[in-house]
């Protein structure tokens, strides 16, 4: 394939597909807002999972080195009640098909696989227009421009090289987190360090509209998101630039719940961070544009489920694999790779994966009820 691919968006998923080009002998450019790679935190952790990320990891050519950034005993999973009462506790035996790795150590991986200059830093997308002949031109805010000949929109949910090829755009869902950190937890919050336990932890309450899920990062770190089932004015009612005022208002819809579960929302080492949940239409999809194609969030954008980097991975391998398939038909390329990721996302979010994935063929039953019965999605 001669026509060099210009990728929007240095995530998980742009990289992946410019890392998989690599694979191929495929040249591409990632363009990207962020000024550098360390301008922003990437996330907490991110578990890949064996049937979708594990093969984009695989197709990479990056399993071993995927493998030293796995932070071992991360798969145990537990859940609580709102008292703190431990309803279920699975240890981490090294057998679970979910490895947990930090999201800027897989982040960097990537990036440390591509030559030096791949990545242009600091090209915020205003723009883009279509030139004809599947030649695409994109605008920066510096006021530079590129010309594609074959351009992927990897940037996102709000992504800029969307409206090349569709008008929708991501609505709210109706539920939020909001994001704490506690540091030094084993020493500082040893309660709440035992009650989130080594590796994942979700307490939900009597009703499906609020929850509190956390997870052990490197070392003695506890990320939470404290879920909550509100409209978006109910939050802009909240002044989230005074952190503890933040705080107290979260905190109060959590009344009455164990005080080590509150600590999540009432110590944190970090101002809290509204993260809204948006979604694009199940089922999106486009009619076939020469020269242009979406991964990600950017294509499927759909409330956290444990699957979004996941998939956004998979994308830029299957469309990297697809163009190394077709070196001399872009276009049969991209429609191949757009209808297989059609399909993929139009299949309604199945938690019996996740739940085989974490326990094999042998579900507890109160855990089926938890994840399907109720609607509640930890």
């Amino acid at each position: 394939m001669n026509v060099p691919v210009t990728i929007i968006g240095a995530g998980v998923g742009g990289l992946t597909l410019a890392r998989v080009l690599r694979v191929h002998g495929i040249p591409a450019a990632v363009y990207e807002a962020e000024p550098s790679p360390t301008a922003r935190a990437q996330g907490g952790m991110l578990d890949i999972h064996d049937y979708n990320g594990q093969l984009a990891v695989e197709a990479a050519g990056l399993v071993d080195e995927f493998r030293g950034l796995v932070l071992p005993g991360r798969q145990a999973f537990r859940v609580l009640d709102r008292d703190g009462n431990v309803l279920f506790d699975k240890a981490d035996d090294g057998t679970g098909g979910r490895p947990e790795v930090l999201r800027a150590d897989l982040r960097r991986l990537l990036l440390d696989s591509l030559p030096d200059g791949t990545v242009h830093w600091g090209h915020k997308v205003t723009g883009a227009r279509a030139l004809g002949g599947g030649r695409h031109e994109v605008s920066f805010a510096d006021g530079s421009t590129v010309t594609t000949g074959l351009l992927v929109g990897a940037d996102g949910a709000w992504s800029r090289i969307r409206p090349l090829l569709t008008d929708a755009t991501p609505e709210y869902v109706g539920t939020s987190f909001v994001e704490t950190y506690l540091y030094d937890a084993e020493t500082r919050h040893p309660a709440t360090a035992e009650a989130v336990g080594g590796g994942s932890m979700v307490a939900n309450g009597a009703t499906p509209d609020q929850a509190i899920n956390a997870h052990r990062e490197r070392g003695d770190t506890l990320h939470a998101y404290i879920q909550l089932t509100r409209p978006l004015d109910w939050f802009d009612a909240i002044d989230f630039t005074d952190p503890a005022a933040a705080a107290t208002r979260i905190a109060a819809e959590f009344d009455g719940w164990a005080p080590e579960l509150t600590a999540l929302i009432t110590d944190s080492d970090t101002a809290p961070v509204l993260r809204p949940h948006h979604t694009l239409p199940v089922g999106h999809r486009w009619e076939r544009q020469p020269g242009v194609t979406l991964v990600g969030d950017a294509a499927h954008l759909t409330a956290p489920n444990g699957e979004g980097a996941n998939l956004a991975m998979l994308d830029g391998a299957e469309l990297a694999q697809a163009l190394a398939a077709h070196p001399d038909d872009t276009e049969a390329a991209l429609a191949g790779y757009e209808e297989a990721m059609f399909t993929r996302s139009a299949t309604p979010f199945d938690e019996t994966l996740v739940m085989e994935s974490l326990f094999g063929d042998e579900i507890p039953e109160q855990l089926a009820d938890l994840f399907t019965g109720d609607d509640r999605t930890p």
